[in-house]
């Protein structure tokens, strides 16, 4: 019986994804996935920098998991920060994927002693894959040895669906404070293998505030930072807005965020971040507890980021790191 509802569950939610608006995956440490949230982070630490994230969302179903990988470093001979970006996407336990490689270039700007913009413009490689042997439908249940029946259902023509897709960004920032704006999707490609629909473009606000708290040391550079920040995204006919509050302290990054879709609650974030002293790793974990009307039954969602920096002589320049969260 568990197998036959969880057959009926991804069958109704995939075969919703082939006739409607598709919409991307998301993850809940933004920052430990700068390149993902804003192409105008690229070359923003200066260094070659390597993100690494995994997330598996309802883990007591298996039916979604989304890695990604990204590189980027700033080049003094463009002014700018070059990127690449790649990401799978594995829906229904591989029944529908989405695999995108993603070429990144932001143009960095000191435009006063106080503030900074940077533009980001991104040209993506996207294909969705279809694999029908795995779906299950409602035809093809015995009531007595599960699902044995053939189906009528047909097929779609084709299961590979390939475009390119473009996105650019902008992010601007002080020592205090940034805001960013993104828009994903400006080709609006259509994705839908039974139907001709465009996948609408995703619009991205994101912004925060840095806040030291005590007083600097003079032999000790650590300082408590206080970072609330905020998420807004649209696409489609669905929104999501993500309320967070980071506090670093040293080697230790920690945070609580509330995921809003609409006009629903959806989840409360808890991330945890190590930066040992004098190591170019970062370590991210995160976890979401469920709060909608689905419960945490399904097991909410697990993230895991791991960050690389490499050294790398970096000449004074006018234009200084931004300071968001971490996670």
């Amino acid at each position: 019986m568990t197998r036959i509802l969880k057959g009926i569950t991804f069958t109704i939610a995939l075969c919703a994804m082939l006739t409607t608006y598709a919409q991307d995956p998301h993850f809940s440490q933004y920052y430990a996935n700068p390149l993902y949230l804003n192409p105008a982070f690229a070359g923003v630490k200066k260094c070659p920098t390597v993100h690494l994230n995994y997330r598996n969302q309802y883990p007591s179903l298996g039916a979604y998991q989304t890695f990604s990988a990204s590189y980027d470093q700033y080049v003094s001979g463009i002014k700018g920060g070059l990127g690449f970006l790649v990401l799978r996407d594995e829906a229904g336990n591989g029944a529908l994927n989405l695999t995108e490689a993603s070429v990144i270039y932001s143009y960095h700007a000191a435009l006063s002693r106080k503030f900074t913009l940077l533009a980001g413009f991104e040209a993506t490689f996207r294909q969705r894959t279809l694999d029908w042997n795995s779906f299950t439908f409602p035809d093809q249940i015995d009531e007595f040895y599960g699902f044995v029946k053939p189906t009528a259902e047909l097929p779609p023509g084709d299961n590979t669906n390939s475009h390119l897709d473009l996105s650019v960004g902008l992010l601007g920032f002080t020592e205090h404070w940034y805001l960013g704006l993104t828009v994903n999707h400006l080709t609006q490609p259509n994705e839908a293998f039974l139907s001709n629909n465009a996948l609408p473009m995703k619009i991205t606000v994101h912004g925060g505030a840095s806040i030291p708290l005590g007083k600097k040391r003079l032999h000790n550079s650590t300082r408590n930072i206080l970072i609330p920040n905020i998420v807004y995204q649209v696409q489609g006919g669905a929104q999501q807005t993500t309320i967070g509050l980071s506090f670093n302290r040293g080697p230790i990054s920690g945070g609580l965020g509330l995921r809003q879709g609409g006009n629903n609650p959806d989840a409360v974030i808890v991330i945890l971040g190590v930066a040992p002293p004098k190591s170019p790793w970062t370590f991210g974990y995160s976890y979401d507890y469920t709060i909608s009307d689905l419960t945490n039954i399904v097991g909410g969602a697990h993230e895991v980021s791991l960050a690389y920096k490499f050294p790398c002589r970096v000449r004074k320049q006018q234009i200084r790191e931004i300071k968001c969260p971490t996670f």
